[in-house]
């Protein structure tokens, strides 16, 4: 089932990240992070469990991101990810936003979904927000792609 996050699901959702983190599939966050963007996660709730975490963060009047998709391992290939992710999309429409991005290690799982590669410096919003303060800026080797709604 998918759902927005509740605050008893942060906890949940920073082990599900900090596991590909570690893995250097996708980058950290943070608990307060965590915390502070909680209304922009879904989750896939399974039998109690949080088995998947996805997250559409606002940049700017036309323009949002997918980020933080995770699904626990050994359970990909299920559809969690394209459910997670079509929640995302649902909620981008209905708030009105013309595009959504996602930087990604796994360029193949967007484009299934409708996503088209673009140059990272189509988005310089993203730039200035959040990449400046990654460790691997401005060597970043993420793949960006992109949707128009």
């Amino acid at each position: 089932m998918i759902r927005r996050a509740l605050i008893t699901d942060a906890r949940a959702i920073h082990q599900l990240l900090l596991g590909y983190a570690q893995q250097g599939q996708l980058l950290g966050r943070s608990l307060v992070d965590i915390y502070d963007a909680l209304r922009d996660f879904h989750v896939f709730e399974e039998e109690g469990q949080i088995i998947g975490v996805g997250a559409l963060q606002i940049c700017w009047e036309n323009l949002a991101e997918i980020r933080s998709l995770a699904v626990k391992d050994g359970l990909i290939g299920r559809g969690i990810g394209r459910l997670l992710v079509e929640a995302c999309l649902e909620e981008a429409r209905l708030l009105g936003l013309k595009r959504v991005f996602a930087l990604t290690y796994q360029p193949r799982f967007f484009e299934k979904l409708g996503f088209t590669e673009i140059e990272k410096s189509d988005l310089p919003h993203k730039i200035w927000t959040d990449c400046i303060h990654c460790i691997k800026f401005p060597d970043c080797d993420e793949i960006a792609l992109a949707i128009d709604l």
